[in-house]
């Protein structure tokens, strides 16, 4: 399409992006305010051909249907365990408002969010920014790492509605940032302060991420390279070398290795007492890092004979939401960022 040619590589010129009121928004995938929003979240979810393709596409939203009326009564209950919905939202929007705090003394900044699957979506975020009468856009992603499923679709999507809205608009895009200085020093600040709490010098470091198919890997998705030049970088503040592993998988299609699960299992029985699982390729808590972290792998690790620690999520942690504001600020002045996507 037109527009995400001139997100990803179309120049502009350097004066349309020096003056004026500039627009940031911050991508994320969304999750269910409410128990009541849970199947159509999924729904929405499904119906999206860059995570599964369900078939021949006419055949996937009628496909997705009937997987999220499958799958809600689970879903429902495990988001039940961590207060009725998701929060991601709410700290999505936190963040969006730490990060105008520190956009404003460099310039005039409004900074909105969209979401991939649920409200606010991305039509609504750029509304807002052409209600303020922004002259440009800087779309940064909250995905460190990219990969189709996840940064590529919510440029895709955004792209769509732009075309539709402002198909003039300058934009920006920062696709991925996995070895960004302060977003690298924030996490092993984190980490730090989760290994004192620990009490034990034999602690095991566990990085969980979000796993993908394997074909996602095979066909020049940069994910797990992604992921792990952030490990890479963060063991080098830290001084310790820790463990990659893969959550939230589902379905019969092959999954990055090992799961989690398998992890915590193998280290029990390497003997191991303490465990410290930093949600590497999350930024924000979600259900995610609440339930399957800090119900779920807790639980396991516990019949196991191990104590299992949850790194802080990064959320509104100061050092991170200054890593976003250079992200910001940094980004190529005059044209987009080289990466395009896959």
């Amino acid at each position: 399409m037109l527009i995400l040619y001139q997100i990803l590589i179309q120049p502009f010129e350097k004066s349309d992006m020096t003056n004026g009121r500039k627009g940031v928004v911050l991508l994320n995938m969304g999750g269910p305010d409410t128990l009541e929003d849970v199947r159509p979240f999924l729904f929405n979810l499904f119906c999206d051909r860059d995570i599964i393709r369900l078939g021949p596409a006419f055949l996937q939203r009628p496909l997705a249907w009937l997987i999220a009326r499958r799958r809600a009564p689970k879903s429902k209950a495990n988001y039940a365990k961590i207060g009725g919905g998701s929060p991601l939202k709410a700290i999505t929007l936190q963040q969006a408002n730490a990060l105008q705090k520190v956009l404003a003394t460099e310039g005039d900044y409004l900074v909105t969010v969209a979401m991939r699957y649920w409200p606010p979506f991305a039509d609504e975020a750029i509304r807002t920014l052409l209600r303020h009468e922004v002259d440009r856009i800087t779309l940064l992603p909250l995905y460190p790492h990219y990969s189709r499923a996840t940064t590529g679709s919510s440029l895709r999507n955004f792209s769509r509605h732009l075309e539709k809205l402002a198909p003039e608009l300058p934009v920006t895009v920062i696709p991925a940032w996995p070895a960004q200085a302060s977003y690298i020093l924030a996490l092993a600040e984190n980490i730090k302060k989760g290994l004192a709490a620990c009490g034990d010098p034999q602690t095991t470091i566990v990085y969980s991420a979000h796993s993908l198919p394997v074909s996602f890997i095979r066909e020049g998705d940069p994910y797990v390279d992604h992921v792990k030049e952030t490990i890479e970088a963060v063991e080098k503040a830290v001084g310790r070398k820790g463990r990659l592993c893969y959550q939230s998988r589902s379905g019969p299609v092959e999954w990055l290795s090992p799961s989690t699960q398998e992890t915590l299992d193998r280290l029990a029985d390497e003997g191991c007492r303490t465990v410290l699982m930093v949600p590497i390729s999350f930024v924000s808590d979600h259900i995610e890092t609440l339930y399957e972290i800090d119900i779920l792998f807790k639980e396991r690790a516990s019949r196991s004979g191990m104590t299992l620690h949850t790194c802080a999520a990064l959320n509104t942690h100061p050092t991170f939401i200054r890593a976003l504001g250079e992200l910001v600020l940094q980004a190529p002045d005059g044209r987009t960022a080289s990466n395009p996507v896959p």
